[in-house]
């Protein structure tokens, strides 16, 4: 016997932040709708979609992540970005990339290290828990009016994943960090987008353990405790099907658990979502038959460059020397916590700075590095929108899930390259303000590193062609179907995009609320060929 339920009011694909959003607004909103979520990978954490930097046991953490890779060849793990900035395809653990030939399609330079992760919470269990907000052209306009709708679902995307900016306001080293690259950046720039605290999906415990978030704190209690929703793990959405009258009509899963048997089932519904990620979820449309002409276009990566400097002025003791000498390598601090430096159309890059025990570029052996003093800098480069730049798909060249394989066409134009070019400057003007520049150059990590993908199910303002869904998420012209997570977001951005995919998300979920308690349940004949 399947165990799926025959029918259900809204039907969830893919459990990540986006997708747990929508569990989450409906189970407040109007907890009598049926809701079932279904997600490829297993459950790797407890609560389920917690973040395993959680786990304190770090033999049990690595095992969640590697029962997140996915069902191919282990691949080798990123250990270091100097593997990457030389060419090394690696993925970092709790992820796995696209096989070869897949990341590159008709020439290009590609996506060589684009990477997913398959496991209850999807890469909520692996982020680094980064919500800083857009600005300026990275933003909506047409969700930005006066009263700035944007604004208030960005208000509530914080609320749903537990942002705060003071988890880290007791590091030694946090506001030295921020008065020194301050003179460098601030000039010129308006307040909201000077040096300042990294928003973060982090709460400090009364221990003072850091609790990171993953989609657990997103869905809440509130959903937890709701008898109408359920959580399916090991579940594969193999299509969503469409009703004869248009209508989306529900989804067909397969059982990939031990005792489902890779057993087929079909759970109607009224409203589908499909929030896979930015790669898989054009995936699930394609493979149901939905393929509106913008499906999979105007692919969005942020270009990622990193360097290294060390604080000057610092003093420590034999003690801490020994102590950072313990502590596994790349290991996050918080010793100076996580600095922001938005993203402005005259700098069009996203900064984060954050302290490492080691450097990601290498230091000599003899060096007493004092915890903390290792700064890594990063910047995220905004991308040229070309509709060109899309994930596509070929009938026969299936995944190891049996899907259509996710193939990838994407190229950075001439000016992606002089935005690149001008990071690298910045960057190197960023270490100098901090301290000690540990190498000459910044290094340019291969596309796709960022995790950061999006515009493949873009929203638009209207049905022009150019975009797969409305301001509400609901694609066009198959009613009672939306998509959902980062690959919604039409804009080219430069900044972390969960919080926005959230917040689009709340939208969404809105929508779909306001629907389903407005209108009786019809059944609908499904077309099931």
């Amino acid at each position: 016997m399947s165990r799926y339920p025959e029918r259900v009011d809204v039907a969830i694909v893919g459990s990540g932040p986006a997708g747990a959003t929508y569990a989450r607004i409906l189970s407040e909103t109007a907890p009598e709708l049926r809701i079932a979520m279904f997600e490829v990978g297993p459950t790797v954490s407890n609560p389920p979609g917690a973040h395993v930097k959680n786990i304190e046991d770090l033999e049990a953490r690595s095992a969640a992540q590697r029962r997140s890779e996915g069902t191919g060849e282990a691949a080798s793990k990123l250990n270091s970005p100097v593997a990457l900035a030389q060419g090394k395809r690696q993925s970092r653990p709790g992820t796995y990339i696209l096989p070869d030939g897949d990341f590159s399609v008709d020439g290009g330079d590609g996506m060589p290290v684009a990477a997913m992760s398959s496991n209850v919470g999807g890469m909520s269990a692996h982020w680094t828990g980064a919500c800083p907000r857009p600005g300026e052209s990275e933003r909506i306009a047409f969700l930005d009016g006066t009263a700035s709708e944007l604004d208030e679902l960005l208000d509530e995307a914080d609320r749903l994943l537990g942002v705060t900016t003071d988890a880290f306001d007791d590091a030694p080293f946090t506001q030295l960090i921020r008065d020194r690259l301050s003179p460098a950046v601030d000039e010129g720039r308006e307040p909201a987008a000077r040096v300042q605290r990294m928003p973060l999906a982090v709460r400090r415990r009364e221990d003072g353990r850091l609790v990171w978030s993953g989609s657990d704190v997103v869905l809440g209690d509130v959903t937890r405790q709701n008898p109408n929703y359920s959580l399916f793990d090991e579940s594969l959405v193999t299509r969503t099907v469409i009703g004869d009258d248009g209508a989306v009509a529900g989804v067909e899963v397969r059982d990939l658990s031990e005792a489902g048997d890779s057993q087929l089932s079909f759970v109607g519904a009224r409203v589908v979502i499909i929030a896979a990620d930015a790669l898989r979820t054009p995936q699930v449309l394609w493979a149901s038959g939905i393929r509106p002409d913008a499906l999979g276009r105007y692919l969005n990566d942020q270009t990622q460059i990193v360097f290294a400097a060390r604080i000057t002025g610092l003093e420590a003791s034999a003690d801490q020397i020994a102590d950072a000498a313990q502590r596994p390598a790349g290991t996050i601090t918080e010793t100076s916590g996580v600095s922001w430096i938005p993203y402005t159309d005259d700098q069009p890059f996203h900064g984060q700075v954050m302290q490492l025990d080691a450097s990601p570029v290498p230091i000599a052996d003899d060096d007493a590095v004092i915890p903390g003093s290792i700064v890594g800098l990063g910047l995220f480069c905004a991308k040229d929108l070309q509709r060109d730049d899309r994930v596509l798909f070929e009938d026969g060249h299936l995944d190891s899930y049996g899907m259509p394989a996710v193939r990838i066409h994407y190229t950075a134009t001439d000016h992606d390259r002089e935005v690149m070019e001008a990071a690298k400057q910045r960057l190197l003007t960023l270490g100098r303000a901090i301290g000690e520049p540990l190498d000459d150059r910044a290094m340019v990590l291969p596309f796709g590193a960022s995790l950061h993908y999006q515009g493949t199910t873009r929203m638009g303002e209207t049905d022009d062609g150019e975009s797969v869904c409305s301001p509400t998420s609901e694609v066009w012209g198959v009613p009672g179907l939306y998509v959902a997570g980062n690959g919604v977001i039409p804009t080219s951005t430069a900044c972390n995009p969960t919080l926005t995919g959230v917040a689009l998300a709340v939208k969404g979920a809105r929508d779909v609320a306001a629907k389903l308690t407005a209108a009786p349940a019809v059944v609908v004949q499904a077309t099931r060929n």
